[in-house]
């Protein structure tokens, strides 16, 4: 019998269809009292220090108020309306004081230490979850005494606030800025996007101006349509304009309320003084227990060797840009909003050809067929759609199967949510988040199969074709499907180290960054492209040509993202950072970029990655992930591409393990050694 409140429905999928706003509160309050009992009863005398039957009395109450409290979070995240906004806000505090509460309660602490000493035979995934949790109790302050304990708990609370007010301005700034253009102003600029930005403007038209409704475009700070018009508008103004409103996202040159510098602040003078209660140095000592690096030194160094390795590339790759739009171009001070625009016509005039032209072969449903065969190939399941309820027209389904054999009808392996299209209430960027985890249930002693969510932020098809993406938007699709892969073709049965749960963070990205290879394989292109117009697949001149160009700009992209990850990691390490925040990132630029960024750039307001994320102190893992993925891609290189015996053993040791032994150990089975970095310099045209 299903529950009149969806998020109160265990029995199945999550029920997206049937979520308002209204079942928030109590919902959640329900499942918060029911936690809270169970907690009681967990470290009560009457129930034994045993793993089964803590996990039967909290595991299953905290497992359902996860699962509950994550689709309203995933729904805020794709779905966003202000009375879900005010729902999802007016809980936060409540689920994270629960959090924060049982993450430091000293008697689960002790309940855990005693299951950890018992003589009952553990096996090596329940070992690895208790060692992790012993080691997540110290970290939740469960060693505190008196007003330090209550002091950390109002830091939790309040840090939940900030991130959550961070990330509503970053949505609000992205949905709120709008710039009505000509069609003379959009010169340059692909059809496709012109017609969507004439479309949203006749769906929204401008209040004021002085541009012809008739000849309007609405541009916004979305993805498919500012990265193509910062690449292709020849109208240099334009380009400005719309930099500047994109650099400026929820500073203080916007409407205040939107203002994320005091959000910054506060933020980074909370984990600071968490790190000292706790008894750490800084905020990136507590960010690294956890994980494979060891120290902030430990990754300032790698940082700071990697971007030495990239500087003299970098520097190339500027001076190239420089002399052509002086020589092709007439622009002799060559400015951050001219850069897309440069690189783009110079890239066209190195290689001949176009995003543009490479976007007509990469249909949507092609891809996806591509994609699915490729996944199907090496890891041995089948791939097909499935019924589910779900939060937007556009959204599909689908089931992950293994066959049994011997006439047996095929095993269910995982389920997913594909989300691919840009919307107004829907945050940018792309990620896979879970909707359930796998999990040998005590209660029912059935096996819980995984569901992931899979979100882009692709431009939605033109009436009656099908939607087109562009390489790197073909990429970010591989990448999250190596996420989900991970979280979805896990072995294991303990929630806390089946798939993606209980790995290291700066391992997490591995599996996602190992898929974009494929990406780059003439073998797995030519089933994976088909023109819009004619049907016909990527051709070898073309993708010679895009070969060729792989790693233009390898050393920008690379010194690029080293400022990002070293900014991180020193606002994390310097206990004075909170009120120098820009300084700082001023200075990381000073020591590793080589672009002149504008005075005005605030790209701080909106890097969510680590204000609203998990990434704090951890955005140097995309490189450091990036090494173990490069290495891991090289076995397909030397044994196969599509070896299903290659695939076999990376998913058996890789995917299928997921946290339930040390990411290095899981590496070294696979690969049979330590990692090096020569691959990932290799295949970035960085080596020598």
């Amino acid at each position: 019998m299903t529950s009149p409140n969806p998020l109160l429905d265990h029995t199945g999928l999550p029920r997206f269809g049937a979520i308002k706003p209204d079942h928030v509160v109590p919902a959640i309050e329900q499942l918060l009292t029911q936690a809270d009992a169970a907690l009681d009863t967990a470290v009560s005398p009457d129930t034994p220090a045993d793993y089964d039957h803590v996990s039967l009395v909290l595991g299953v109450a905290t497992e359902r108020l996860g699962r509950a409290w994550g689709a309203v979070n995933h729904l805020k995240s794709v779905a966003d309306t202000p009375e879900l906004r005010a729902a999802f806000n007016a809980m936060l505090p409540k689920v994270t004081e629960f959090y924060t509460r049982q993450g430091a309660d000293e008697r689960l602490y002790a309940r855990y230490k005693a299951i950890a000493a018992g003589h009952a035979p553990l096996s090596a995934p329940r070992k690895q979850v208790l060692a992790h949790s012993l080691r997540d109790f110290v970290l939740s302050g469960a060693e505190l005494q008196g007003a330090a304990r209550d002091r950390y708990t109002a830091i939790q609370e309040r840090r939940a606030a900030l991130s959550q007010q961070f990330s509503e301005h970053v949505l609000d700034a992205t949905d709120g800025f709008a710039l009505y253009v000509s069609s003379a102003d959009l010169d340059g600029v692909p059809d496709d996007v012109k017609a969507a930005t004439a479309a949203a403007a006749q769906a929204k038209p401008a209040t004021e101006g002085s541009v012809d409704p008739a000849q309007a475009h609405r541009l916004s700070l979305h993805m498919p349509v500012y990265l193509p018009v910062m690449q292709y508008a020849s109208n240099r103004a334009v380009r400005e304009q719309l930099y500047r409103a994109y650099v400026t996202r929820a500073s203080e040159f916007g409407p205040p309320e939107r203002d994320n510098s005091a959000v910054i602040t506060e933020l980074l003078q909370l984990r600071q003084e968490e790190a000292g209660l706790l008894g750490y140095a800084n905020a990136a000592e507590v960010s690294l227990v956890p994980k494979m690096a060891k120290n902030p030194a430990e990754v300032t160094a790698f940082l700071r060797d990697l971007a030495r390795r990239a500087r003299p590339y970098a520097e190339r790759d500027l001076a190239e840009l420089r002399e052509f739009a002086a020589s092709e171009l007439g622009l002799h001070d060559l400015q951050s909003w001219d850069l897309p625009f440069v690189s783009e016509k110079l890239k066209e005039a190195r290689y001949a050809f176009s995003d543009q032209e490479v976007k007509r072969y990469f249909t949507e449903p092609t891809v996806l067929a591509g994609l699915f065969r490729i996944i199907e190939t090496l890891f041995e399941v089948s791939i097909r759609p499935g019924q589910a309820e779900v939060w937007h027209e556009s959204v599909r389904f689908f089931e992950i199967e293994r066959s049994r054999g011997s006439g047996l009808p095929p095993q269910l392996i995982g389920q997913f949510f594909l989300d691919p299209y840009a919307r107004q209430g829907k945050r940018p960027g792309a990620w896979m988040d879970d909707a359930r985890s796998r999990w040998q249930r005590p209660d029912t002693k059935q096996l819980q199969t995984p569901v992931a969510h899979l979100v882009c932020n692709f431009s939605p098809p033109a009436p009656g074709q099908p939607a087109l993406l562009t390489h790197d938007e073909v990429q970010t699709l591989f990448h999250e499907f190596g996420h989900g892969l991970h979280h979805m073709l896990t072995q294991v049965d303990e929630l806390g180290v089946s798939g993606i749960s209980g790995v290291e963070w700066d391992a997490v990205e591995l599996p996602s960054q190992f898929m974009e290879n494929f990406c780059w394989e003439w073998e797995v292109l030519t089933h994976m492209t088909a023109h819009v117009d004619t049907g016909a697949p990527l051709p070898r001149e073309l993708f010679d040509k895009m070969t060729a160009a792989k790693n233009f700009q390898s050393g920008l992209q690379t010194l690029r993202q080293v400022e990002f990850a070293l900014f991180d990691m020193r606002v994390h390490a310097e206990t004075d950072s909170a009120t120098r925040v820009q300084a700082v990132l001023d200075e990381v630029r000073a020591e590793v970029g080589v672009v002149p960024v504008p005075a005005f750039n605030r790209f701080q307001t909106s890097f969510s990655h680590i204000f609203a994320g998990g990434y704090s102190a951890g955005y140097y893992s995309y490189k450091w992930a990036e090494v173990l993925s490069a290495d891991a891609w090289s076995a397909f290189e030397e044994e196969g591409v599509l070896n299903p015996a290659t695939g076999r053993r990376y998913r058996e040791q890789i995917l299928e393990a997921g946290g339930a032994r040390a990411a290095i150990d899981n590496f070294k089975a696979f690969r049979g050694r330590e990692p090096s970095i020569d691959a990932l310099l290799r295949h970035q045209g960085m080596a020598g």
